[in-house]
Parts: C-alpha cells; sequence; structure tokens
C-alpha cells in the first residue's frame, strides 16, 4: 500500500522535505512505519518501546492514541502526520 507521511516542525528538517510517499507492506501498522522512519532518519519517536506520549500522530486528522496507538492498522492513500512536542505559554 503506498501511505502519504506529512513531517512538521524539527521532524521536517530531519527529514528534508514536507510529505513523502512510501510504499509498505498491506499489513503495515502505524509502530512499524513509525519504527522504519527512526532508522531511517533517526527520529526520536519511541520511549521504552511505546511511541513518546508527547508526539501527536494523526492518522487522516485523527489522533493515532484514540484509535489503537502503534497498533493502528493503515490503508492504502491514508495520511500519516508526525508532529514533534509542542511546548508554549
Amino acid at each position: 500500500m503506498e501511505l502519504i507521511l506529512r513531517f512538521f516542525a524539527n521532524f521536517r528538517e530531519a527529514v528534508g522535505q514536507k510529505t513523502l510517499e512510501r510504499e509498505y507492506p498491506d499489513d503495515a501498522t502505524v509502530g512499524e512505519v513509525l519504527e522504519s522512519l527512526t532508522e531511517e532518519y533517526g527520529l526520536d519517536l519511541f520511549e521504552d518501546g511505546e511511541m513518546r506520549p508527547q508526539l501527536s500522530i494523526m492518522r487522516n486528522g485523527k489522533d493515532v492514541v484514540h484509535i489503537d496507538g502503534r497498533e493502528t492498522s493503515l490503508s492504502d492513500g491514508d495520511r500519516l502526520s508526525i508532529f514533534p512536542p509542542v511546548a508554549g505559554g
């Protein structure tokens, strides 16, 4: 399946572009995609084997935390948006 991967802030800088289109196996999960991005680009997405809680990972505009977390399934054409922690006051 083909996914559209969108990166924001420092993740965009690490990847070198805002958007990538990538092929993944039909049964890939959010966690597997994030693991491949961690290996390829050195993104800091995991802590003790789990997705960092302060990250926002969105599948088609919905936070995967409210779906199945790292086990969230993906479908051909899905958009996966990866936001770093946001701080401010």
